[in-house]
């Protein structure tokens, strides 16, 4: 972490990735060292909107603080670069106004950039998150791109688009519409229901964008047992991420440079997912090398926070 022409100044940092579902905190020492780390619930403000964000926030950094003088925090957010780009400053304010005691840096940046920086330190390079949701961003020197993002009702590819895709199989099976799939059945062991009134029960009176998004494992868990209509889910969630990847690889130039992909979340834990995105974007960019984070997203953030930091030291 530490650069030839950099001095580091002593402290602590926090980092914060706030997802869509929940937001991961991490207390760090300058050497990356975590010394704690805790969780709380989403900080999108898509999602929960600016006032919740900022608690969970502020609540999430609370949990870490402690007593320890903070020199430096890095919060990470989805859509934070899109449509709540104007409102960064606003968000800003309001967690400092919670955060009388602290007189650091405060820092807030995409979700994105965290989830780059968790698998590598290289600043120029491509980043494909696919959990409940889906994005892709790459840097090339000044240049970015990025595509999908776009929230839970598009994000092809991504944990919620494949358990749709699931769920409306199971209820074209239970209708004779379509054929049957082992989708069905696991679910249904799964959820512990007998028919499907329990299953609309379960689905739509307390409706979950995490619970339809893990949907997305049974049909994983029905494609390893060679089920053709899960198979062709996940193979179509992986041509999907690939899509959205090589669209960053094109606008970026990198088809004939070596470059690398950081891969987060849980659907490159799908064999057939990762096994078919690799495949189309080796088709057109045959240099490209694919990273799995070691680390969670939040260890990005402690990096970029340190960062905030790092004092150029002329030689």
């Amino acid at each position: 972490m530490r650069k030839k022409n950099q001095k580091i100044i002593k402290g602590y940092v926090i980092g914060i990735d706030g997802g869509g579902t929940k937001t991961e905190v991490a207390l760090a020492d300058l050497s990356v060292r975590i010394l704690k780390i805790a969780k709380a619930e989403s900080a999108s403000p898509r999602n929960v909107g600016i006032k919740k964000a900022v608690e969970n926030i502020v609540e999430a950094i609370k949990k870490v603080k402690g007593v320890k003088k903070i020199d430096s925090i890095f919060i990470g957010l989805p859509a934070v670069e899109e449509e709540y780009k104007s409102k960064k400053e606003i968000i800003k304010k309001e967690i400092l106004k919670r955060l009388k005691d602290f007189k650091g840096k405060l820092m807030i940046g995409s979700d994105q950039l965290v989830a780059f920086r968790s698998g590598t330190d290289k600043k120029d390079g491509i980043v494909l998150i696919s959990g409940t949701g889906c994005v892709c961003h790459g840097w090339q020197e000044k240049k970015e791109a990025k595509t999908s993002g776009w929230g839970w009702l598009a994000d092809e590819g991504s944990g919620f688009w494949t358990g749709q895709k699931g769920f409306q199989a199971v209820l074209k099976e239970l209708d004779s519409r379509g054929s049957k799939t082992l989708i069905t059945k696991i679910l249904f062991k799964e959820w512990k229901i007998k028919n499907k009134n329990d299953l609309l029960n379960k689905v739509y009176l307390n409706f979950s964008i995490r619970q339809i998004s893990l949907i997305s494992k049974l049909v994983d868990k029905a494609a390893d047992k060679r089920d053709k209509i899960a198979k062709d889910i996940m193979i179509e969630a992986g041509k999907e991420l690939a899509q959205s990847a090589i669209t960053v690889i094109k606008k970026l130039n990198f088809q004939n440079e070596k470059f690398s992909i950081v891969l987060v979340g849980g659907m490159f834990d799908s064999k057939t997912v990762s096994y078919f995105f690799k495949r189309e974007v080796k088709k057109i960019a045959k240099k490209t090398q694919f990273l799995r984070s070691k680390v969670e997203p939040v260890i990005g953030a402690v990096k970029l926070a340190i960062e905030q930091l790092t004092i150029n030291k002329e030689q």
